[in-house]
């Protein structure tokens, strides 16, 4: 039905689930099994425009000026609007604090971004200029980001680089992979402490794929603690999701050229959970 659609297999299956669809006239399920001569009759709609909303959330603001903003993302909410998580997204929140920000309706001033459970530094462009040139910046591998996270196991190497092109996960929708077609991605460690039974590593990226630290850990064999994807998830541990923390972000002003830098400390979870590795 995702295929005659032409819509996402999560859109169809929620529309079925909310009963788009009859098998033989009787309610059908996105488990429901077929058999041959079975009568399948569905009306599924295009899926709503998305729209975004001002909303007055508390903003963690690192800097501020005319061009740029610079704000610490808490873990667990989500960068900007998508099916599924439609309002209190760090872009509504961005939109109540400054009125109007420039580029994509749904991604507006972002120059980058954080996964929903990745706490950190995140760099945005509040006009027109700031936004291209940050953005040429971005391919240009201008802007400098460094991660600290707490990975299972301890890699053997002090330090080292990984080099895999990532694309989607054709198995697993919600996945990306290491894929000969996708596109480059180098990721740089070190070892910054040595844990009970894990590490704590500092990560530059040289590129910003999608999920990129993490699929680069968890194909070294190293995945980040309570990666609920690529990894798995521990009750024991106070974190919301996997255990990264956007620490440190570089970059020169896009209009004065001075150089900036900024520091988060990474959040209470997260220092509370290398406290009780360190046994």
């Amino acid at each position: 039905m995702t295929r005659l659609s032409g819509f996402s297999r999560s859109y169809v299956a929620t529309a079925l689930r909310a009963g788009a669809a009859s098998v033989n006239g009787a309610p059908g399920k996105p488990s429901t099994l077929l058999d041959p001569g079975d009568r399948v009759e569905w009306t599924i709609g295009p899926p709503l425009a998305l729209t975004v909303e001002p909303e007055a959330i508390p903003l963690d603001v690192a800097y501020e000026d005319e061009d740029i903003l610079v704000v610490d993302k808490p873990a667990g909410m989500v960068t900007h609007p998508a099916h599924g998580a439609t309002d209190g997204t760090l872009v509504n929140a961005l939109l109540a604090h400054v009125g109007a920000l420039p580029g994509d309706l749904l991604r507006p001033g972002l120059v980058h971004r954080l996964d929903r459970d990745t706490s950190g530094l995140l760099l945005v462009a509040k006009t027109e200029a700031a936004l291209g040139t940050l953005g040429r910046a971005m391919q240009a591998r201008y802007i400098e980001r460094e991660y600290r996270g707490i990975v299972v196991g301890t890699p053997e190497d002090a330090e080292g680089t990984i080099r895999g092109a990532i694309g989607r996960d054709p198995r697993h929708r919600l996945k990306y992979a290491i894929r000969t077609e996708g596109k480059p991605a180098v990721t740089h460690y070190v070892v910054r402490e040595r844990l009970r039974g894990h590490a704590e590593l500092l990560f530059r990226l040289e590129t910003g794929r999608t999920h990129q630290i993490r699929v680069h850990l968890a194909a070294l064999g190293y995945p980040i603690l309570n990666d609920p994807i690529y990894g798995r998830s521990d009750s024991r541990l106070p974190l919301p999701g996997q255990a990264l923390h956007a620490w440190r972000l570089r970059f020169k002003h896009p209009r004065t050229k001075q150089m900036l830098a900024f520091e988060s400390e990474p959040p209470p979870e997260y220092l509370t959970t290398l406290a009780m590795l360190r046994g």
